[in-house]
């Protein structure tokens, strides 16, 4: 098998790729470096540097690399960004999602498996304990309508062209399995926590009157290596499943860990002592989200293995090292 990574460069795309040649899979990164990190790929990995909207180098890549199975993590993924600049997320997540689907399923190529990198984000803000994949997807932002929909058209596409499919919704992606492939961004709660904490400025808490036992929105966390072996699994399972196959499945711990909690475990973690604090709440914040983690268990086989604690301790280690 060789899988074609699209995002490889990527925070969570680096992790997956490491994963999948540990797992000795033959992986090929296709990256346009927007926010992706060329160094972050491994040695003797393929990096092409290219667009999805680019069909023709896709097709080139996809024929000369003898690829048969996609990974596609490429994408916008801001919430924020996505309400200022919806025309724009559409497309590089729409757009590049069917421009890469038209390569891969051209007459010449040989893939047979798709993984879709999808979303949480996807739910909205549902009403219940624990998410599980039959709870109603109501997203709230155009970044949420681009993941639904690309799960749509995934799955389309592969009852159509007789692919094996798997649409993966991740949670709150979190940690680091090595300083050098630590997120970059702070666009998350523990690098925005960390960020401040080294200024030596409070944490901001975003409302602590919601109706959660402490007042403060509860996720579920996911360390990133976790996730990229979520990847790993799924890739083998569609790998060995009969055409047409499609999951679904989310990807988290089935645990839920408040704002205010996480910000005193990083305060711990990280050797500060400063207490947050509470501003106005963010329109369209839900109070809880926690994944149920027991289809992704029960089809694959796979749990994850690492807590928050670790998850905090391996970011910060990477907030150090940058």
């Amino acid at each position: 098998m060789t899988w074609l990574i699209t995002g490889g460069a990527g925070y969570i795309g680096a992790h997956v790729v490491r994963a999948m040649s540990e797992a000795g899979e033959r992986a090929v990164v296709y990256d346009d470096l927007s926010t992706g990190v060329a160094d972050r790929v491994p040695e003797g990995v393929p990096l092409v540097v290219g667009s999805v909207l680019d069909g023709e180098l896709l097709r080139r890549v996809v024929a000369e690399h003898a690829v048969t199975g996609v990974v596609h993590l490429a994408g916008k993924k801001q919430v924020a960004g996505s309400v200022e600049r919806p025309l724009h997320y559409y497309h590089e997540n729409m757009e590049g999602l069917r421009v890469l689907l038209d390569a891969v399923t051209a007459p010449a190529s040989a893939v047979a498996h798709f993984v879709f990198s999808s979303s949480a984000s996807v739910y909205g803000m549902p009403d219940v304990d624990l998410v599980t994949e039959e709870t109603p997807c109501l997203p709230m932002s155009p970044y949420g309508e681009t993941k639904l929909a690309g799960e749509w058209l995934v799955r389309a596409a592969g009852r159509a062209h007789g692919l094996t499919t798997a649409s993966l919704r991740y949670f709150n992606v979190a940690g680091a399995a090595s300083p050098e492939l630590a997120d970059t961004g702070v666009f998350n709660l523990v690098p925005m926590v960390f960020e401040k904490l080294t200024a030596g400025e409070a944490p901001r808490i975003f409302g602590a009157d919601y109706a959660t036992p402490d007042g403060t929105c509860v996720r579920d966390y996911i360390h990133v290596a976790d996730v990229a072996e979520a990847h790993v699994a799924t890739a083998r399972a569609l790998a060995s499943s009969p055409p047409g196959t499609d999951l679904t499945l989310n990807i988290g711990r089935g645990e839920g860990v408040s704002v205010r909690a996480m910000t005193t475990l990083i305060n711990e973690v990280t050797g500060h002592d400063t207490p947050p604090v509470v501003t106005p709440r963010r329109p369209g914040d839900p109070a809880r989200v926690v994944a149920s983690a027991e289809r992704i268990t029960k089809e694959l086989g796979w749990t994850a293995r690492r807590d928050v604690r670790e998850m905090v301790a391996s970011a910060w280690a990477g907030w150090q090292a940058r």
